[in-house]
């Protein structure tokens, strides 16, 4: 049975605390609503997002790189597994009883060691209508004993293996005399016991008789003083030949040359490969274990991904491979960006400071309680995206919704923000690499495609000393990543100001959309603290001009 797969709580990618925060908050408040989710992260979580983490006690979301689909999303579990060391009798009763085309073949470990199919069991029928043969064989009397059927009446090594070819005691005693060997194992049915007594002196491994055949006493004395064993089948002697045939381990016939995938293959990377070789299912393994198997129907058309979004709604933000998952829902505070749904979905778009605003308030309009470590969690998004409400996107809204998740919290608000803002301000401790990436959004703005991260700092020196670095770390992003644009937003909590440092063309947008002289690729905004309110809407109207 294919595993059911959880619904993704997940903020956009280079995640803040507000991003992080909602997906957990929001996971929270669909599974007190019944829905199986789980909380993600599409990126690396920022210092002051940890600092929060740690502060409640939070587990941090679970990372994904992507969506897109993997041998994983329709792995079935597998049930049903044949030991390499069973044989052909055992294997075709499971095929039988399970209505089942192909079984993997494992060792005690289960590690994967080959895979058996019909066809294979068809192809030994076919082609092995003689006697069996176990000259090359590891098949002892107790494994041929429990194949037949049969039960001792001369007991001897149940465990000693049998060597030799099987024969069948059908003509005269001189032909006997002449076909049978020392070692060989022989069927014999109702037949005299000069005959059986033949055998036994030519030394032979084993006398089986079938159809629960009369048996001289002389008979069974002289394989007790040779230390022969005798097994009675109740068979006829054609059904007792073509059980022995299915004697044999199936390690003897399995495909060793296995077609495998890992859980990590993406399915468009394994199609190839199924079209080639056309088997039904095939084995997944991970670190040589099995732990499934996948079905080429699975493969052809599977099921996505299931997403509700948070915190961004443009498709430049999302995690890699959203055009292949299905996006149930968006919870979201900034403009709306272009994500095309095949079907009509939830969404919630309100004019507030952050996120956690509208998930705090969906959790006061659903009756759900709100638990300190959640409360916590919303108020820290609130005042890292609010910047302790300095920023001017913060509405009255959010904070009255900041004041009601103290409360529950026991949180002072103004000792616990500034604990929070200083532990994501320091970045003496971050490579320019970092800094360039932190909380990173992409924007498509006109036909420009422009990246713009933000940092805050409680000291402007911190960004001015680092200017060069900074600035070659943007260049580096920005012909890497293929952007027109890339901006470093660094801003001041304590002054209320943010520093631009960019790299790219048109330098045009920032000129005219704040009026600086962009020379020196640094300029300094009073006033200036939300990317989405003060930094996206001018630079978007000039993008205008210029374009028009």
């Amino acid at each position: 049975m294919k595993k059911q797969r959880p619904v993704y709580v997940i903020g956009h990618r280079n995640p803040d605390t507000d991003s992080i925060c909602a997906a957990i908050c929001y996971a929270h408040l669909k599974a007190e609503l019944g829905m199986d989710v789980v909380p993600a992260r599409a990126g690396k979580l920022n210092k002051e997002t940890l600092f929060a983490l740690n502060y409640f006690k939070a587990e941090p979301p679970l990372l994904l790189t992507d969506v897109y689909p993997r041998v994983s999303d329709v792995t079935a579990d597998c049930t049903v597994t044949i030991n390499e060391n069973q044989n052909l009798r055992e294997l075709a009763a499971l095929m039988r009883n399970g209505n089942i085309k192909s079984i993997p073949v494992v060792n005690e470990a289960q590690d994967l060691r080959g895979i058996i199919t019909v066809s294979d069991m068809a192809k030994r029928y076919f082609e092995d209508l003689g006697m069996q043969s176990f000259l090359n064989s590891t098949v002892s009397l107790r494994e041929l004993a429990h194949v037949i059927d049969a039960v001792p009446i001369v007991e001897g090594q149940e465990d000693k293996k049998i060597n030799g070819n099987v024969r069948i005691a059908a003509g005269s005693l001189q032909t006997i005399q002449q076909l049978v060997k020392e070692g060989d194992i022989v069927l014999v049915g109702d037949r005299i016991a000069d005959l059986m007594l033949a055998c036994i002196k030519a030394g032979i491994a084993c006398l089986i008789i079938t159809g629960n055949g009369n048996l001289h006493p002389k008979v069974i004395d002289a394989a007790k003083s040779k230390e022969i064993p005798i097994l009675s089948c109740p068979h006829d002697t054609y059904t007792c030949a073509r059980l022995i045939n299915q004697c044999v381990p199936v390690s003897e016939i399995m495909q060793t040359q296995v077609v495998s995938f890992k859980p990590t293959d993406m399915l468009i990377d394994i199609k190839g490969s199924m079209e080639k070789h056309k088997h039904r299912y095939y084995p997944v393994e991970e670190n040589g274990k099995l732990v499934g198997m996948v079905s080429s129907e699975s493969v052809m058309v599977p099921e996505k991904t299931k997403l509700i979004l948070v915190d961004h709604n443009e498709r430049s933000q999302a995690i890699e491979g959203i055009e292949k998952a299905q996006i149930l829902e968006i919870i979201d505070h900034h403009r709306l960006g272009g994500i095309q749904t095949n079907e009509p979905i939830f969404t919630r778009q309100d004019p507030v400071g952050c996120t956690c605003t509208i998930v705090a308030d969906m959790h006061i309009h659903r009756q759900v309680a709100i638990p300190p470590q959640i409360a916590g969690l919303m108020l820290s998004a609130i005042l890292s995206d609010t910047v302790l409400f300095k920023s001017p996107t913060c509405t009255q809204h959010d904070k009255d919704v900041a004041q009601y998740l103290s409360k529950i919290a026991g949180i002072d608000i103004e000792a616990y923000g500034m604990q929070m803002l200083k532990a994501g301000s320091d970045i003496d401790n971050m490579s320019a690499d970092e800094i360039v990436k932190n909380d990173m959004k992409e924007f498509l703005i006109s036909h420009y495609r422009i990246s713009i991260s933000q940092c805050s700092v409680m000291d402007k020196r911190q960004a001015e000393d680092r200017k060069e670095e900074i600035l070659a770390a943007a260049e580096d992003l920005r012909e890497r990543e293929g952007y027109d644009l890339s901006i470093v937003m660094i801003t001041n909590i304590i002054e209320e100001a943010s520093i631009l440092i960019f790299s790219g063309e048109p330098k045009s947008l920032i000129s005219e959309a704040f009026k600086v002289d962009t020379h020196d690729l640094m300029v300094t905004l009073p006033g200036v603290m939300s990317r989405k309110k003060q930094v996206v809407p001018p630079l978007s109207e000039v993008a205008k001009l210029i374009t028009n």
